[in-house]
């Protein structure tokens, strides 16, 4: 079982146990924060289940029909999840605008207390985890559950500082605001969680640092007369490049073959779980005239 597996596993138990803990305190405090941080842990299985499956499909290996893999399952896996954090953010803003409304106080915070302590305890050791696996694989659908996660955080926080404010120092009406604050935090981490998984099922390019760290790379090769049209994209945890080069005319097929050769070798051992493809051209081949996107030569500012 590999390790983004490990941890959507992971992900679930801890959601399961956190919904079950909350449900209860719930039920004893009636505190309408503490039935917030409910419907985000019920709504953290449902993503937390949803990663596992995107996980378990982005994992698999290429097929006839899917040539480049299938790592787009991954990102498709977190921008469900940004649906299902914006739905509880929204939920959550309601319920605590019409308990502020009504101004319903809560009781036994005690008991809403203990649990938000006891999943803070859960919580970090959970996106300790996801982080070390997220750092090893670059499963965009882990950094997204671990986004969700590290917000909980701030979540159960809320429900401690809430629950004591209203309870003990007496403050109406600091259980639903404190709720409000915990839907607009999760709409925040909804749009966050968003970005990477949009620009990685956009094909978006690399980092103009790591693309031109790749490029420095290719540039040890005195055969390369220049590099153009460089094009990069990442699906779930494996990397894509392909490439122009220029090389002599004059070399033969089996000598431009070799270097492309050497070369793919030593991009591999630089970038590790990136496909490479390289066409080869004579010096001064244009196919694009007039698209400095694809024609300029990316060799001249490394020499």
């Amino acid at each position: 079982m590999n390790l983004a597996r490990r941890a959507a596993l992971a992900s679930v138990a801890c959601a399961i146990l956190l919904g079950c803990l909350k449900a209860w305190a719930a039920w004893r405090t009636g505190s309408v924060a503490v039935l917030a941080s409910l419907a985000d842990s019920v709504l953290d299985l449902v993503a937390s289940l949803v990663t596992l499956t995107g996980v378990h499909v982005a994992s698999q290996p290429a097929d006839h029909d899917h040539r480049f893999g299938h790592g787009k399952a991954e990102a498709l896996a977190a921008l469900f999840q940004v649906g299902v954090i914006a739905v509880s953010a929204f939920a959550i803003l309601l319920q605590a605008s019409q308990r502020l409304m009504d101004r319903q106080t809560s009781v036994e915070a005690e008991y809403g207390i203990a649990v938000s302590l006891i999943a803070i305890g859960v919580t970090l050791a959970l996106t300790r985890y996801q982080r070390a696996v997220v750092r090893r694989t670059g499963s965009i659908a882990i950094g997204t559950d671990r986004i969700h996660y590290e917000s909980d955080l701030f979540l159960n926080s809320a429900v401690i500082v809430a629950l004591a404010l209203e309870s003990y120092a007496g403050i109406a009406g600091a259980d639903a605001v404190f709720g409000i604050a915990i839907g607009l935090w999760l709409l925040f981490g909804a749009w966050r969680a968003s970005v990477d998984a949009i620009a990685q099922l956009m094909d978006k390019e690399w980092p103009e640092e790591k693309r031109r760290r790749f490029v420095e790379v290719a540039a040890r090769h005195p055969e390369l007369i220049g590099l153009h049209d460089l094009r990069t994209r990442t699906s779930g945890n494996k990397d894509f490049v392909q490439f122009h080069i220029w090389m002599d005319p004059q070399m033969t097929v089996l000598e431009s073959h070799d270097v492309v050769e050497r070369l793919e070798k030593e991009l591999a051992e630089e970038f590790p779980d990136t496909e490479v493809l390289i066409h080869v051209d004579p010096e001064g081949q244009v196919d694009e005239p007039g698209n400095p996107l694809a024609e300029t030569d990316l060799l001249k500012d490394t020499r």
